[in-house]
């Protein structure tokens, strides 16, 4: 490689890595993983709260922009507008839903800006599972992405899939011929 082009290289290659746009957050010094696992724990407390207590500002304050909720019905794919649109009737009301976390799992990424979870949460659909990522925002956890699941004992699953048999087949098809 001639010394011009060497030169192009190293110009392209500096201009390249000086255009990341990504700004991470440090994690303030001397948090252990246990005090951010708290953290993570009392934001989705909150969360949860924020939803049985129909506090529609607090409940959305506490996700990214661009946080994703992800419904206990296969077409619910709520990126974060939608999902208020969706959910501002019901906090409208006094009442959206309500969760309490029965057990909780908190997992930390090795630089502490990412983490994720599950949890085992009484509702009014009674047992269900919550999943999802929590990202570190300006020395705040907010919830990027949620998955709700309704959680189905062994035993009865047959008798779900007999359920929802027609739904599922009809909703596959539709899917299938969109692509």
């Amino acid at each position: 490689m001639n010394v011009v082009k060497r030169i192009l290289f190293l110009v392209f290659i500096g201009v390249f890595f000086s255009c990341k746009t990504e700004v991470k957050v440090k994690v303030e010094e001397g948090k252990s993983s246990e005090v951010l696992k708290g953290e993570i724990d009392a934001t989705l407390t909150n969360w949860h709260k924020a939803a049985a207590e129909a506090n529609f500002e607090a409940y959305f304050n506490l996700m990214t922009k661009d946080g994703v909720f992800i419904g206990t019905d296969a077409t619910e794919n709520w990126q974060n507008e939608d999902f208020r649109a969706f959910s501002k009737p019901y906090f409208d009301k006094g009442k959206a839903w309500s969760f309490t976390a029965l057990e909780r799992n908190v997992y930390l990424s090795e630089d502490k800006n990412l983490a994720w979870f599950d949890e085992l949460l009484d509702t009014q659909m009674k047992l269900c599972r919550g999943s999802g990522i929590m990202k570190l925002e300006n020395n705040e956890w907010k919830i990027a992405h949620y998955v709700l699941s309704i959680a189905i004992p062994n035993e009865n699953v047959n008798e779900v899939i007999e359920i929802k048999k027609e739904f599922d087949n009809e909703l596959a098809r539709t899917l299938l011929n969109k692509g």
